[in-house]
């Protein structure tokens, strides 16, 4: 049980959604040749979790000192698992995530591919041990890493289909994953920050230089709420200009996105103590989980109008 917990399932279970999302509800209806089948999806997606796995334990190897501060209760590595159990743990899953993305290239004919699984792993230890106590660039780091989740469709299954019969359609689907990875980004980012308000003392006595600790809580706090303002803005203009002639895609855009994100802003405008920041960096995992999942509407959206960059 604490091993599965170090692997933090639920987010790995949010991510293997997300990309059956993007698959199924983006990809597949729009019936056009992918390079993926049934067996390189499955592997696509073994791959992206298993390396996510590795890196959400490698972080919490490094975290040890930090987490004993924020989260002592929740300290599993040196307490409930070794840090050899983990050490290996971490090599498993990494070496297993590469495996699998090896499996994936080879099965589109792009077995150089492979490099990226490996880029991507390399990534996450990096960011573990190096760049999560740099200014911003951690933050940005591992948003962009959220996002590579969904941009590795468009390397993985539709480069390899491109043709001239249906350039325009694919180029269309390309057009929607950098869409929506770029919200993925954007979100995670704002996430990250308000994690590191919540963790602000550990933080401090493990040396990190975020955000909060450089300009305080409280004016991170209002780049947070100033972000989601921002995020509500453009939820609502993409509804208007894109959305609109669809009744039920424009509800659910509205008040199932654009409504937790008017919760975030209220919420982070006057947030103070840890709980409340700990309250509206879970609500901005589920705005995430939310926008991934609004893909199912896609097919409907463009029976009035194709969204393009």
């Amino acid at each position: 049980m604490s091993i599965l917990k170090l692997l933090r399932p639920i987010n790995l279970l949010l991510l293997i959604l997300v990309q059956c999302v993007v698959k199924l509800a983006l990809l597949e209806p729009l019936n056009v040749t992918l390079g993926l089948n049934t067996s390189g999806f499955i592997a696509l997606v073994i791959a992206t979790v298993c390396i996510a796995a590795g890196g959400n334990v490698i972080n919490d190897i490094n975290d040890v000192a930090i987490d004993s501060v924020n989260k002592p209760k929740k300290v599993i590595v040196g307490k409930k698992v070794s840090e050899k159990t983990a050490n290996y743990l971490y090599i498993a899953l990494t070496f297993t995530g590469v495996c699998a993305g090896f499996y994936v290239a080879n099965a589109i004919g792009k077995p150089s591919f492979a490099i990226i699984f490996i880029i991507i792993a390399a990534l996450l230890n990096f960011y573990a041990t190096q760049l999560k106590t740099k200014l911003l660039l951690g933050n940005i780091l591992v948003s962009f890493l959220v996002a590579s989740s969904l941009l590795v469709f468009i390397i993985f299954d539709i480069l390899p289909g491109l043709n001239e019969a249906e350039r325009p359609i694919q180029l269309l689907a390309t057009h929607t994953i950098l869409l929506y990875a770029g919200f993925a980004f954007y979100i995670n980012l704002m996430r990250e920050i308000v994690k590191d308000i919540q963790d602000i003392n550990g933080d401090q006595k493990g040396g990190k230089n975020t955000l909060a600790v450089v300009i305080g809580r409280t004016r991170a706090r209002n780049v947070a709420f100033a972000m989601g303002i921002i995020a509500l803005l453009g939820i609502l203009g993409f509804t208007y200009l894109h959305v609109y002639q669809s009744q039920k895609a424009a509800f659910y855009f509205v008040f199932l996105i654009g409504g937790p994100l008017l919760v975030f802003c209220i919420r982070a405008y006057s947030a103070e103590k840890e709980k409340d920041f700990k309250m509206i960096s879970l609500l901005l995992k589920l705005i995430m989980l939310a926008g991934i999942c609004s893909l199912i509407f896609y097919t409907e959206i463009l029976n009035y109008e194709p969204i393009t960059l």
